[in-house]
Protein backbone atom coordinates (compact mmCIF):
# COMPACT_ATOMS: atom_id res chain seq x y z
CA UNK A 1 0.00 0.00 0.00
CA UNK A 2 1.79 3.40 -1.02
CA UNK A 3 1.88 6.24 1.42
CA UNK A 4 -0.89 8.25 0.12
CA UNK A 5 -3.46 5.34 0.24
CA UNK A 6 -2.31 4.31 3.25
CA UNK A 7 -3.14 8.03 5.10
CA UNK A 8 -6.36 8.09 2.70
CA UNK A 9 -7.44 4.92 5.02
CA UNK A 10 -6.70 6.36 8.13
CA UNK A 11 -8.56 9.98 7.49
CA UNK A 12 -11.67 7.28 6.36
CA UNK A 13 -11.35 5.55 9.66
CA UNK A 14 -11.49 8.79 11.63
CA UNK A 15 -14.66 9.45 9.84
CA UNK A 16 -16.43 6.67 11.56
CA UNK A 17 -15.44 8.30 15.18
CA UNK A 18 -18.32 10.13 16.91
CA UNK A 19 -15.49 12.51 18.54
CA UNK A 20 -14.07 13.56 15.70
CA UNK A 21 -15.75 16.59 13.83
CA UNK A 22 -14.09 17.86 10.83
CA UNK A 23 -10.76 18.44 9.09
CA UNK A 24 -9.02 20.58 12.01
CA UNK A 25 -9.80 17.72 14.69
CA UNK A 26 -9.19 15.14 12.08
CA UNK A 27 -5.29 16.85 11.07
CA UNK A 28 -4.26 17.63 14.64
CA UNK A 29 -5.72 14.04 15.88
CA UNK A 30 -3.57 12.71 12.90
CA UNK A 31 -0.49 14.97 14.10
CA UNK A 32 -0.06 14.13 17.81
CA UNK A 33 -0.01 10.11 16.62
CA UNK A 34 2.14 10.53 13.74
CA UNK A 35 4.59 12.76 15.99
CA UNK A 36 4.47 10.09 18.84
CA UNK A 37 5.39 7.43 15.88
CA UNK A 38 8.14 9.58 14.19
CA UNK A 39 9.93 10.64 17.43
CA UNK A 40 10.35 7.29 18.33
CA UNK A 41 11.46 5.73 15.28
CA UNK A 42 13.92 9.21 16.06
CA UNK A 43 14.68 7.73 19.04
CA UNK A 44 15.33 4.16 18.23
CA UNK A 45 18.06 5.43 15.67
CA UNK A 46 19.83 7.51 17.93
CA UNK A 47 19.70 4.86 20.32
CA UNK A 48 22.33 3.36 17.91
CA UNK A 49 24.64 6.13 17.01
CA UNK A 50 24.80 7.49 20.61
CA UNK A 51 26.08 5.68 23.90
CA UNK A 52 23.99 6.97 26.90
CA UNK A 53 21.00 8.46 24.44
CA UNK A 54 17.77 8.80 26.76
CA UNK A 55 14.58 9.47 25.24
CA UNK A 56 12.43 12.09 26.02
CA UNK A 57 9.65 10.18 26.90
CA UNK A 58 8.74 7.76 29.85
CA UNK A 59 9.81 4.35 28.63
CA UNK A 60 5.65 3.25 29.26
CA UNK A 61 4.54 5.77 26.81
CA UNK A 62 7.11 5.15 23.99
CA UNK A 63 5.52 4.31 21.06
CA UNK A 64 6.68 0.88 20.55
CA UNK A 65 5.62 -0.11 24.31
CA UNK A 66 2.21 0.56 23.64
CA UNK A 67 0.82 0.99 20.08
CA UNK A 68 3.53 -0.93 18.17
CA UNK A 69 1.99 -4.36 19.05
CA UNK A 70 -0.83 -5.10 16.55
CA UNK A 71 -2.74 -7.06 19.20
CA UNK A 72 -2.11 -4.57 21.94
CA UNK A 73 -4.51 -1.92 23.78
CA UNK A 74 -7.89 -1.57 22.45
CA UNK A 75 -11.02 -0.59 22.99
CA UNK A 76 -11.59 0.78 27.11
CA UNK A 77 -8.16 0.10 27.86
CA UNK A 78 -6.72 1.95 24.98
CA UNK A 79 -8.89 5.01 25.30
CA UNK A 80 -8.06 4.78 29.27
CA UNK A 81 -4.47 4.76 28.97
CA UNK A 82 -4.24 7.68 26.44
CA UNK A 83 -6.83 9.99 27.98
CA UNK A 84 -5.40 9.10 31.66
CA UNK A 85 -2.21 8.01 31.24
CA UNK A 86 -0.46 9.46 27.90
CA UNK A 87 -1.98 13.01 27.52
CA UNK A 88 -1.41 14.26 31.16
CA UNK A 89 2.06 12.82 31.38
CA UNK A 90 3.09 14.63 28.11
CA UNK A 91 1.26 17.84 29.17
CA UNK A 92 3.53 18.16 31.96
CA UNK A 93 6.81 16.93 30.93
CA UNK A 94 9.37 18.39 33.21
CA UNK A 95 11.78 20.50 31.00
CA UNK A 96 14.94 22.19 30.77
CA UNK A 97 16.84 25.17 28.94
CA UNK A 98 19.22 22.94 28.60
CA UNK A 99 20.45 22.73 24.57
CA UNK A 100 19.15 19.64 22.84
CA UNK A 101 16.58 18.51 25.56
CA UNK A 102 13.55 16.84 23.17
CA UNK A 103 11.54 16.91 26.25
CA UNK A 104 10.58 20.92 25.36
CA UNK A 105 9.51 19.25 21.58
CA UNK A 106 7.34 17.08 23.34
CA UNK A 107 5.88 19.17 25.95
CA UNK A 108 5.24 22.05 23.08
CA UNK A 109 3.38 19.46 20.97
CA UNK A 110 1.24 18.24 23.57
CA UNK A 111 0.40 21.32 25.83
CA UNK A 112 -2.21 22.05 23.86
CA UNK A 113 -3.09 19.15 22.10
CA UNK A 114 -6.09 16.40 22.27
CA UNK A 115 -7.40 13.23 21.89
CA UNK A 116 -10.86 13.66 19.82
CA UNK A 117 -11.57 10.21 19.29
CA UNK A 118 -14.18 8.34 21.28
CA UNK A 119 -13.92 4.61 20.01
CA UNK A 120 -10.87 2.43 21.12
CA UNK A 121 -11.50 0.11 18.66
CA UNK A 122 -10.91 2.68 15.77
CA UNK A 123 -7.91 4.00 17.37
CA UNK A 124 -6.46 0.69 17.15
CA UNK A 125 -7.01 0.53 13.32
CA UNK A 126 -5.39 3.92 12.81
CA UNK A 127 -2.32 3.14 14.91
CA UNK A 128 -1.66 -0.16 13.18
CA UNK A 129 -1.99 1.61 9.97
CA UNK A 130 0.35 4.40 11.01
CA UNK A 131 2.80 1.38 12.42
CA UNK A 132 2.93 0.57 8.55
CA UNK A 133 5.24 3.60 7.98
CA UNK A 134 8.88 3.58 8.94
CA UNK A 135 10.04 7.13 9.43
CA UNK A 136 13.64 5.74 9.55
CA UNK A 137 13.33 4.59 5.98
CA UNK A 138 14.79 7.65 3.90
CA UNK A 139 12.43 6.94 0.78
CA UNK A 140 9.09 6.42 2.97
CA UNK A 141 10.14 9.74 5.16
CA UNK A 142 10.28 11.65 1.53
CA UNK A 143 7.22 10.17 0.48
CA UNK A 144 5.21 10.69 3.27
CA UNK A 145 6.53 14.51 3.50
CA UNK A 146 4.93 14.84 0.09
CA UNK A 147 2.30 13.42 1.46
CA UNK A 148 2.26 15.78 4.61
CA UNK A 149 2.32 18.82 1.97
CA UNK A 150 -0.78 17.44 1.00
CA UNK A 151 -2.56 16.93 4.27
CA UNK A 152 -1.83 21.08 5.24
CA UNK A 153 -3.19 21.52 1.34
CA UNK A 154 -6.12 19.84 2.71
CA UNK A 155 -6.40 22.97 5.74
CA UNK A 156 -8.23 24.81 3.14
CA UNK A 157 -11.57 23.26 4.74
CA UNK A 158 -10.41 23.39 8.51
CA UNK A 159 -11.49 27.45 9.10
CA UNK A 160 -8.81 29.84 8.55
CA UNK A 161 -6.52 27.88 6.91
CA UNK A 162 -5.56 30.77 4.98
CA UNK A 163 -3.70 32.25 8.08
CA UNK A 164 -0.93 29.58 7.77
CA UNK A 165 -0.44 28.08 4.19
CA UNK A 166 1.55 29.79 1.70
CA UNK A 167 1.55 28.12 -1.56
CA UNK A 168 4.95 26.29 -1.90
CA UNK A 169 6.01 27.73 -5.02
CA UNK A 170 6.02 31.02 -2.99
CA UNK A 171 7.49 29.66 -0.48
CA UNK A 172 9.94 28.10 -2.54
CA UNK A 173 10.95 31.23 -4.47
CA UNK A 174 11.28 33.64 -1.51
CA UNK A 175 14.10 30.92 -0.32
CA UNK A 176 16.03 30.35 -3.30
CA UNK A 177 16.35 34.37 -4.75
CA UNK A 178 16.97 34.92 -0.80
CA UNK A 179 20.06 32.44 -0.58
CA UNK A 180 20.47 31.43 3.27
CA UNK A 181 23.21 29.86 4.49
CA UNK A 182 24.11 27.40 7.04
CA UNK A 183 25.07 29.36 10.12
CA UNK A 184 23.20 32.54 9.00
CA UNK A 185 20.38 33.10 11.51
CA UNK A 186 16.91 32.21 10.11
CA UNK A 187 13.43 33.56 11.63
CA UNK A 188 9.70 33.40 10.64
CA UNK A 189 7.83 35.31 13.62
CA UNK A 190 4.39 33.90 12.24
CA UNK A 191 6.03 30.09 11.00
CA UNK A 192 2.59 28.72 10.46
CA UNK A 193 2.90 24.98 9.61
CA UNK A 194 6.88 25.66 9.16
CA UNK A 195 6.81 26.24 4.97
CA UNK A 196 9.47 28.41 5.06
CA UNK A 197 11.61 26.59 7.33
CA UNK A 198 11.30 23.55 5.48
CA UNK A 199 12.20 24.95 2.14
CA UNK A 200 15.47 26.88 3.25
CA UNK A 201 16.05 23.55 5.48
CA UNK A 202 16.29 21.66 1.37
CA UNK A 203 17.32 24.94 0.14
CA UNK A 204 20.54 24.93 1.90
CA UNK A 205 21.13 21.02 2.16
CA UNK A 206 21.17 21.34 -1.46
CA UNK A 207 23.57 23.87 -2.07
CA UNK A 208 25.71 23.58 0.85
CA UNK A 209 25.49 21.05 3.53
CA UNK A 210 28.47 18.97 2.84
CA UNK A 211 29.72 17.50 5.95
CA UNK A 212 28.17 17.31 9.28
CA UNK A 213 29.44 20.56 11.05
CA UNK A 214 27.52 22.23 8.47
CA UNK A 215 24.58 20.10 9.15
CA UNK A 216 25.11 21.29 12.78
CA UNK A 217 25.22 24.79 11.53
CA UNK A 218 22.18 25.07 9.75
CA UNK A 219 19.67 23.28 12.53
CA UNK A 220 21.46 25.21 15.13
CA UNK A 221 20.54 28.39 13.74
CA UNK A 222 17.03 28.58 13.16
CA UNK A 223 14.44 30.25 14.78
CA UNK A 224 10.74 30.20 14.26
CA UNK A 225 7.29 31.25 16.52
CA UNK A 226 3.81 29.98 16.41
CA UNK A 227 0.75 31.34 18.23
CA UNK A 228 -2.03 29.12 17.08
CA UNK A 229 -1.61 25.30 18.66
CA UNK A 230 -2.50 23.51 15.09
CA UNK A 231 0.19 25.24 13.08
CA UNK A 232 2.30 25.24 15.94
CA UNK A 233 2.14 21.26 16.21
CA UNK A 234 2.27 20.78 12.25
CA UNK A 235 4.93 22.94 11.97
CA UNK A 236 7.26 20.92 15.26
CA UNK A 237 6.14 17.77 13.40
CA UNK A 238 7.29 19.02 9.73
CA UNK A 239 10.30 19.28 11.33
CA UNK A 240 10.78 16.04 12.81
CA UNK A 241 10.06 14.70 9.35
CA UNK A 242 12.88 16.73 7.46
CA UNK A 243 15.93 14.98 10.26
CA UNK A 244 15.76 18.39 12.59
CA UNK A 245 16.71 16.60 16.51
CA UNK A 246 15.42 19.51 18.37
CA UNK A 247 12.72 21.22 17.10
CA UNK A 248 11.89 23.29 20.56
CA UNK A 249 13.04 25.72 18.79
CA UNK A 250 9.88 26.14 16.86
CA UNK A 251 8.00 28.33 20.16
CA UNK A 252 4.26 28.57 20.57
CA UNK A 253 3.84 32.48 21.31
CA UNK A 254 2.76 35.29 20.01
CA UNK A 255 5.51 37.53 18.54
CA UNK A 256 3.72 40.67 18.80
CA UNK A 257 3.11 40.08 22.11
CA UNK A 258 6.60 41.14 23.30
CA UNK A 259 7.48 44.43 23.40
CA UNK A 260 8.89 46.01 20.58
CA UNK A 261 11.50 47.56 22.79
CA UNK A 262 13.01 44.35 24.42
CA UNK A 263 14.22 42.97 21.23
CA UNK A 264 17.61 43.79 21.63
CA UNK A 265 21.13 43.17 19.93
CA UNK A 266 21.39 39.23 20.91
CA UNK A 267 17.55 38.96 19.21
CA UNK A 268 18.77 40.31 15.62
CA UNK A 269 18.83 37.71 12.73
CA UNK A 270 20.47 37.41 9.23
CA UNK A 271 17.07 36.61 7.76
CA UNK A 272 13.59 36.81 8.05
CA UNK A 273 11.58 34.73 5.53
CA UNK A 274 7.60 34.85 6.27
CA UNK A 275 4.22 35.39 5.19
CA UNK A 276 2.63 37.34 8.25
CA UNK A 277 -1.45 37.01 8.47
CA UNK A 278 -2.75 39.72 7.06
CA UNK A 279 -6.58 40.80 7.51
CA UNK A 280 -6.57 39.85 10.94
CA UNK A 281 -6.52 41.71 14.00
CA UNK A 282 -4.51 41.82 17.00
CA UNK A 283 -5.91 41.65 20.70
CA UNK A 284 -6.19 45.19 22.68
CA UNK A 285 -2.55 45.78 24.36
CA UNK A 286 -0.44 44.28 21.95
CA UNK A 287 0.13 47.80 19.78
CA UNK A 288 0.36 49.44 22.91
CA UNK A 289 4.01 47.19 22.66
CA UNK A 290 4.98 49.41 19.88
CA UNK A 291 5.90 52.64 19.27
CA UNK A 292 3.03 55.75 19.08
CA UNK A 293 3.80 55.87 15.34
CA UNK A 294 3.68 51.65 14.41
CA UNK A 295 0.72 51.37 16.69
CA UNK A 296 -2.33 49.60 14.84
CA UNK A 297 -4.52 46.79 15.44
CA UNK A 298 -3.47 45.11 11.85
CA UNK A 299 -1.35 42.15 12.56
CA UNK A 300 1.03 42.39 9.20
CA UNK A 301 1.73 46.31 9.63
CA UNK A 302 3.10 45.19 13.35
CA UNK A 303 5.19 42.07 11.71
CA UNK A 304 6.52 44.36 9.49
CA UNK A 305 7.55 47.19 12.29
CA UNK A 306 8.99 44.44 13.94
CA UNK A 307 11.10 42.91 10.95
CA UNK A 308 12.87 45.72 10.27
CA UNK A 309 14.10 45.91 13.65
CA UNK A 310 15.00 42.73 14.28
CA UNK A 311 17.09 42.31 10.91
CA UNK A 312 20.80 42.76 11.41
CA UNK A 313 23.37 45.31 9.41
CA UNK A 314 23.06 43.89 6.04
CA UNK A 315 20.23 41.05 7.01
CA UNK A 316 17.79 40.29 4.44
CA UNK A 317 13.68 39.82 4.13
CA UNK A 318 11.53 38.27 1.91
CA UNK A 319 7.83 39.24 3.35
CA UNK A 320 4.12 38.35 2.00
CA UNK A 321 1.71 41.50 1.70
CA UNK A 322 -1.14 41.93 0.37
CA UNK A 323 -2.06 45.04 -1.80
CA UNK A 324 -3.43 47.45 1.20
CA UNK A 325 -0.14 47.33 2.90
CA UNK A 326 1.27 48.82 -0.72
CA UNK A 327 -0.95 51.93 -0.66
CA UNK A 328 -2.69 52.47 2.78
CA UNK A 329 -2.40 55.20 4.54
CA UNK A 330 -1.83 56.99 8.51
CA UNK A 331 0.23 53.88 9.60
CA UNK A 332 0.93 52.45 6.93
CA UNK A 333 2.82 55.38 5.09
CA UNK A 334 5.18 55.81 8.02
CA UNK A 335 5.66 52.21 7.88
CA UNK A 336 6.71 52.44 4.49
CA UNK A 337 8.68 55.63 5.09
CA UNK A 338 10.43 53.84 8.19
CA UNK A 339 11.30 50.63 6.17
CA UNK A 340 12.74 52.70 3.30
CA UNK A 341 14.80 54.51 5.67
CA UNK A 342 16.26 51.66 7.53
CA UNK A 343 16.23 49.26 4.52
CA UNK A 344 16.83 48.52 0.69
CA UNK A 345 13.71 47.77 -0.24
CA UNK A 346 15.19 46.82 -3.70
CA UNK A 347 12.38 44.65 -5.11
CA UNK A 348 8.84 43.88 -5.16
CA UNK A 349 7.07 41.33 -7.14
CA UNK A 350 3.24 41.67 -7.83
CA UNK A 351 1.34 38.42 -7.48
CA UNK A 352 -1.92 37.86 -9.48
CA UNK A 353 -5.59 38.25 -7.05
CA UNK A 354 -5.68 34.19 -7.65
CA UNK A 355 -2.09 33.24 -6.23
CA UNK A 356 -3.57 32.37 -2.50
CA UNK A 357 -7.05 30.96 -3.49
CA UNK A 358 -9.16 29.65 -2.07
CA UNK A 359 -7.60 31.04 0.83
CA UNK A 360 -8.02 35.02 -0.08
CA UNK A 361 -8.76 36.44 -3.65
CA UNK A 362 -6.28 39.79 -2.74
CA UNK A 363 -3.38 40.59 -4.83
CA UNK A 364 -0.24 39.92 -2.91
CA UNK A 365 3.30 40.92 -3.33
CA UNK A 366 6.41 39.82 -2.09
CA UNK A 367 8.70 42.15 -1.00
CA UNK A 368 12.40 41.82 -0.55
CA UNK A 369 14.88 44.32 1.02
CA UNK A 370 18.27 44.33 2.90
CA UNK A 371 18.68 46.74 6.77
CA UNK A 372 21.52 49.10 6.45
CA UNK A 373 20.71 51.84 3.51
CA UNK A 374 17.96 53.49 2.36
CA UNK A 375 16.42 52.64 -0.66
CA UNK A 376 17.16 54.65 -3.85
CA UNK A 377 15.27 52.74 -6.26
CA UNK A 378 12.36 50.10 -6.20
CA UNK A 379 12.24 47.53 -8.69
CA UNK A 380 8.80 45.63 -10.01
CA UNK A 381 8.20 42.79 -11.28
CA UNK A 382 4.61 41.76 -12.28
CA UNK A 383 3.92 37.75 -12.85
CA UNK A 384 1.19 36.78 -14.74
CA UNK A 385 -0.85 33.30 -14.96
CA UNK A 386 0.68 31.58 -17.81
CA UNK A 387 -1.13 31.93 -21.33
CA UNK A 388 -3.83 29.85 -21.64
CA UNK A 389 -5.31 29.87 -18.38
CA UNK A 390 -7.46 32.40 -16.75
CA UNK A 391 -6.48 32.01 -13.15
CA UNK A 392 -4.55 29.41 -10.57
CA UNK A 393 -6.57 27.55 -9.04
CA UNK A 394 -6.51 24.11 -6.28
CA UNK A 395 -6.24 22.17 -9.72
CA UNK A 396 -3.92 24.44 -10.93
CA UNK A 397 -1.56 26.48 -8.65
CA UNK A 398 1.18 28.41 -9.09
CA UNK A 399 4.26 26.51 -10.06
CA UNK A 400 7.96 27.36 -9.13
CA UNK A 401 8.82 27.03 -12.89
CA UNK A 402 5.94 29.56 -13.66
CA UNK A 403 8.50 32.17 -11.48
CA UNK A 404 11.27 31.16 -13.62
CA UNK A 405 11.40 34.44 -16.01
CA UNK A 406 11.65 36.41 -12.70
CA UNK A 407 13.97 34.39 -11.22
CA UNK A 408 16.74 34.66 -14.67
CA UNK A 409 15.69 38.51 -14.64
CA UNK A 410 16.88 38.90 -11.32
CA UNK A 411 20.78 39.36 -11.68
CA UNK A 412 22.09 37.38 -9.27
CA UNK A 413 23.16 37.80 -5.85
CA UNK A 414 24.26 41.73 -6.40
CA UNK A 415 20.78 41.79 -9.07
CA UNK A 416 23.07 43.43 -11.43
CA UNK A 417 22.34 43.76 -15.03
CA UNK A 418 18.44 44.42 -14.74
CA UNK A 419 16.52 45.90 -17.26
CA UNK A 420 13.12 47.23 -17.27
CA UNK A 421 10.54 45.80 -19.79
CA UNK A 422 7.26 44.31 -20.47
CA UNK A 423 6.76 42.93 -16.61
CA UNK A 424 9.83 45.12 -15.11
CA UNK A 425 9.75 48.62 -14.27
CA UNK A 426 11.80 50.80 -11.62
CA UNK A 427 10.77 53.58 -9.75
CA UNK A 428 12.83 55.93 -7.80
CA UNK A 429 12.76 56.65 -3.86
CA UNK A 430 12.36 60.55 -4.55
CA UNK A 431 9.31 59.19 -6.65
CA UNK A 432 7.40 56.60 -4.18
CA UNK A 433 8.50 59.57 -1.50
CA UNK A 434 6.59 62.37 -3.88
CA UNK A 435 3.53 59.54 -3.68
CA UNK A 436 3.21 59.95 -0.09
CA UNK A 437 4.90 56.19 0.01
CA UNK A 438 2.31 54.68 -1.87
CA UNK A 439 3.89 51.38 -3.41
CA UNK A 440 1.25 50.24 -5.25
CA UNK A 441 2.66 51.58 -8.65
CA UNK A 442 0.90 49.76 -11.59
CA UNK A 443 3.25 48.09 -14.44
CA UNK A 444 3.35 51.12 -16.92
CA UNK A 445 4.01 48.48 -20.41
CA UNK A 446 0.63 47.10 -19.79
CA UNK A 447 -2.02 49.40 -21.29
CA UNK A 448 -5.06 50.28 -19.11
CA UNK A 449 -8.34 48.49 -20.59
CA UNK A 450 -10.69 50.23 -22.09
CA UNK A 451 -14.06 50.18 -19.86
CA UNK A 452 -15.66 52.83 -22.27
CA UNK A 453 -16.75 56.52 -21.81
CA UNK A 454 -18.38 57.18 -18.37
CA UNK A 455 -21.27 59.08 -18.97
CA UNK A 456 -22.32 56.96 -21.64
CA UNK A 457 -22.11 53.67 -19.36
CA UNK A 458 -23.60 55.75 -16.40
CA UNK A 459 -26.58 56.23 -19.00
CA UNK A 460 -26.88 52.59 -20.00
CA UNK A 461 -26.82 51.88 -16.14
CA UNK A 462 -29.60 54.28 -15.36
CA UNK A 463 -31.68 52.80 -18.94
CA UNK A 464 -31.02 49.18 -17.48
CA UNK A 465 -32.52 49.89 -14.04
CA UNK A 466 -35.44 51.85 -15.37
CA UNK A 467 -36.08 49.21 -17.69
CA UNK A 468 -35.94 46.50 -14.35
CA UNK A 469 -38.30 49.10 -12.53
CA UNK A 470 -40.93 48.51 -15.21
CA UNK A 471 -40.53 45.12 -15.11
CA UNK A 472 -40.74 44.59 -11.75
CA UNK A 473 -44.36 46.77 -11.80
CA UNK A 474 -45.40 44.92 -14.58
CA UNK A 475 -45.14 41.88 -12.31
CA UNK A 476 -46.91 43.39 -9.53
CA UNK A 477 -49.91 44.36 -11.84
CA UNK A 478 -49.70 40.58 -13.25
CA UNK A 479 -49.61 39.03 -9.34
CA UNK A 480 -52.21 41.90 -7.93
CA UNK A 481 -55.07 41.03 -10.79
CA UNK A 482 -54.38 37.00 -10.63
CA UNK A 483 -54.88 37.51 -6.54
CA UNK A 484 -58.31 39.49 -7.02
CA UNK A 485 -59.70 36.41 -9.22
Amino acid sequence: MSVRTLVKSIQDIMRQDAGVDGDAQRISQLCWMFFLKIIDDQDQELELLRDNYRSPIPERLQWRNWAADPEGMTGEELMGFVNNELFPTLKNLPVSDRPGDRRRVVHGVFEDAYNYMKSGQLMRQVINKINGIDFNDLKQRQHFGDIYEQILNDLQSAGNAGEYYTPRAVTAFMTQQIDPQPGETLFDPACGTGGFLTCAIDHMRSHYVKRPEDEAKMQGALRAVEKKPLPHMLATTNMLLHGIEDASFVRHDNTLARPYISWGKSDRVDIVLTNPPFGGKEEDGVATHFPQQFRTKETADLFLALIVRLLKPSGRAAVVLPDGSLFGEGVKTRLKEHLMEECNLHTIVRLPNSVFRPYASIGTNLLFFEKGEPTKEVWYWEHQVPEGQKAYSMTKPIRLEHLADCAEWWGGPKRRGREEGPRAWKVSAEEIKARNYNLDIKNPHTEEEDHGDPEELLEELNNAEAEIRALRDQLKSILGEALLR
